[in-house]
């Protein structure tokens, strides 16, 4: 029993780690532990460790730390697709060593082993094709065709230049500090790609959180079938009904069922418990995207728009709060009568009325929205200067 009690504990702590790490700024955990506990991971954690190095090796200690994390949160560097590399070798490694040795079984064919293995492998052709496309880098040769491409809206993206690169700012475009580049359409520079996702490689990326959600989704699937495929061929059911005397429902055998799973394929469970983790996080991030790519908008867009209606919810406020004042001022003035307390508490406050409306002119409807994220602007015929006719 200790065995399945620490499998249990493991499960637990790794979905509670990867909740907080990831989702922890959701406005559903505000005020909650997951919030604290992400703070912790991302902030608390790595300034407690400057401390301790800054304390125990001194200047040079906290210099040498400073130079590591320059190097690894500033600058572009693989460390994180080395890792991503490992994760998904390590446990494919691990699967092939558990699961296989049961395929075929009595719900999997032969046809799984082959499968599997091209279904990682085109994973990682993804990951390849993401990390390595050229996200839409605006340079002196094409600013232009994207200033025609991409209008300035004038509430989030106003005519400017760009300090660093010199050149004319397209609308919806981002100088990526970690680049050093300008680039169209610019949604975040993704760390695990060690690129910018941009206008050129959003669809890249969107194919890549698919796949994945797919792929761990049926390698969670497929090993739960390996289970019961033993549990068909061993007759467990059978076993725990004639010989132990149980009852034949499901609240009686389901407990000694898990048991005996837990006693015997505990490799197994973690590894399909681990997929199904990271299946329902991969769900969550391409739910997200997918809204941005339908509703035409991006990552860096969505915090500038938050911005602007934050800034925008405060000017109209206190524009009614000064017509209010006013309003009640030029009551006074006048000598009306008094309104009836119960007239007063129905009467809606001016406050109430405010209303911030995001007009977004990039959205032009969905299929449209999508067009661009499968064909980017920048790749058709139209984009390209047309050459003028001789005569």
């Amino acid at each position: 029993m200790e065995v399945e009690w620490l499998l249990v504990i493991h499960g637990l702590i790794t979905l509670l780690v990867l909740i907080s790490f990831l989702c922890g700024q959701w406005p559903i955990f505000q005020g909650t532990f997951i919030q604290k506990f992400h703070f912790f991971l991302t902030f608390g954690a790595c300034d407690y460790f400057r401390r301790f190095v800054g304390a125990v090796f001194g200047q040079k200690g906290s210099d040498a730390l400073f130079r590591v994390e320059y190097y690894c949160c500033d600058r572009p560097n693989p460390t994180l697709q080395v890792i991503y590399l490992g994760i998904i070798g390590g446990s494919y490694y691990f699967i092939v060593q558990s699961a296989f040795k049961y395929i075929p079984g009595y719900y999997l064919g032969e046809v799984h082993r082959y499968m599997s293995l091209l279904a990682v492998g085109g994973g990682i052709l993804l990951f390849l094709l993401t990390s390595f496309s050229d996200p839409g880098t605006v340079n002196a040769a094409n600013v232009s065709h994207y200033l025609s491409a991409y209008p300035y809206d004038n509430i989030i993206f106003s005519e400017k230049e760009c300090p660093t690169c010199k050149i004319p700012k397209p609308a919806r475009s981002k100088h990526c500090s970690i680049c050093d580049r300008c680039v169209a359409r610019f949604d975040h520079h993704c760390g695990w790609m060690n690129n910018c996702i941009g206008e050129r490689n959003t669809r890249y990326f969107m194919a890549f959180l698919l796949w994945h959600f797919l792929l761990c989704l049926y390698g969670a699937v497929a090993i739960a079938l390996v289970l019961a495929g033993r549990l068909k061929e061993l007759r467990v059911i059978d076993i725990l009904t004639v010989y132990y005397g149980f009852e034949k429902s499901f609240s009686t055998l389901a407990p000694h069922v898990v048991v005996w799973l837990l006693d015997s394929y505990n490799t197994q469970i973690l590894i399909m418990v681990f997929l199904a983790i990271v299946s329902m996080l991969l769900a969550g991030f391409l739910a997200y995207h997918t809204k941005l790519c339908v509703t035409n908008t991006t990552t860096n867009e969505t915090f500038k728009w938050q911005e602007y209606l934050n800034w925008k919810r405060k000017v109209n406020e206190a524009k009614a709060s000064a017509a209010a004042l006013k309003a009640s001022l030029g009551e006074l003035n006048h000598e009306k009568h008094p309104v009836s307390k119960w007239k007063a508490f129905f009467l809606r406050s001016r406050l109430e009325e405010v209303e911030v409306i995001k007009n977004n002119i990039y959205d032009k409807g969905m299929i449209q929205n999508i067009s661009e994220i499968i064909v980017p602007l920048s790749t058709r015929q139209s984009f390209l200067p047309r050459k003028s006719k001789s005569g």
